[in-house]
């Protein structure tokens, strides 16, 4: 359904601004410009706080800005609600904390009674400063070298103690209610790689999408992901547990393909994998081949 729509769409959005809709955020005018929308019981639980509601809903875009390298500046919103005034007044001020948080000004946007019953839904329009360069997903070269910045599968788990089916580690809870958004190492970043996207929808289904964005092979070696100690408390560290961080969304983590990772920031990259002539994603476990799994991903419909 949305792939379909968004086919339909790329015959309309033909500005150069718009990458052809296949990055994660229009380039214009020295402007990086991204939206990205929150529903209730699609990307939040309806027993979420609504200060953390707000919060990532701030963050997950400013993630976007990061994956460019831009300074964030700026940033409309638009809320769908019920007339649940102490849950909506708890959302304002959490979204007032993120801003401050930042450091990023709510500069407009639009609000809307929602039907009752019905889902809550909110949109988020960030407006960033680019800098000497901004990195779409498309440009990976065979002789690359995969990096990533940022744990791998925490939000999943934190997503599954929200839900009450598994025993709250707190680390985990926030990494999936509160996201951090890795804007300084992304600005730092940019100017060093030759694409770069952040890992929303699943470590595996956005290497994916570099690669076909690239019309190059990544190959992932999965021993080499970062997982956290809390998170291989329940996973463990055999190629099950890392299959599953792997296709667990929510990360916010830095995914990007490089020639040469920068000294400077060699302390908080790892190298996952490589870029290769060819089509597609290749596992490997120390060495060994591994099938994909039926899931990549966050698969949005």
């Amino acid at each position: 359904m949305e792939n379909e729509f968004l086919t339909a769409l790329r015959q309309i959005a033909t500005h150069p601004a718009a990458r052809g809709l296949a990055d994660d955020a229009a380039l214009l005018d020295g402007l990086v410009i991204t939206h990205d929308m929150l529903v209730e019981g699609v990307h939040f639980l309806g027993s979420d706080p609504p200060e953390d509601v707000a919060w990532k809903l701030v963050a997950v875009n400013l993630s976007d800005l990061a994956a460019k390298g831009a300074k964030p500046v700026a940033v409309l919103m638009g809320a769908g609600l019920h007339a649940q005034h102490d849950w909506n007044a708890a959302f304002a001020a959490g979204l007032g904390r993120a801003c401050r948080a930042f450091d990023v000004a709510l500069i407009g946007g639009d609000t809307v009674k929602m039907p009752d019953p019905g889902p809550k839904a909110f949109g988020l329009t960030a407006i960033g400063k680019a800098g000497e360069k901004t990195p779409a997903r498309s440009g990976a070269k065979p002789g690359d070298r995969l990096i990533i910045a940022g744990n791998i599968g925490d939000a999943g788990l934190g997503l599954e103690m929200a839900r009450g089916s598994a025993p709250i580690i707190p680390q985990l809870l926030n990494a999936y209610r509160r996201p951090t958004p890795l804007l300084a190492l992304g600005q730092a970043l940019a100017s060093h790689v030759s694409a770069m996207m952040d890992v929303s929808d699943g470590l595996l289904i956005d290497a994916q999408r570099i690669a076909e964005a690239s019309q190059v092979k990544i190959t992932l070696h999965l021993e080499k992901i970062v997982i956290s100690s809390s998170a291989q408390s329940l996973l463990g560290n055999g190629l099950e547990g890392r299959l599953r961080a792997a296709t667990f969304g929510d990360d916010y983590a830095l995914l990007a393909a490089t020639s040469a990772i920068p000294q400077s920031l060699t302390e908080s990259l790892t190298e996952i994998g490589a870029v290769s002539a060819g089509t597609g994603i290749e596992l490997r476990w120390h060495g060994t081949a591994v099938p994909l799994p039926d899931k990549l991903g966050w698969l949005h419909g």
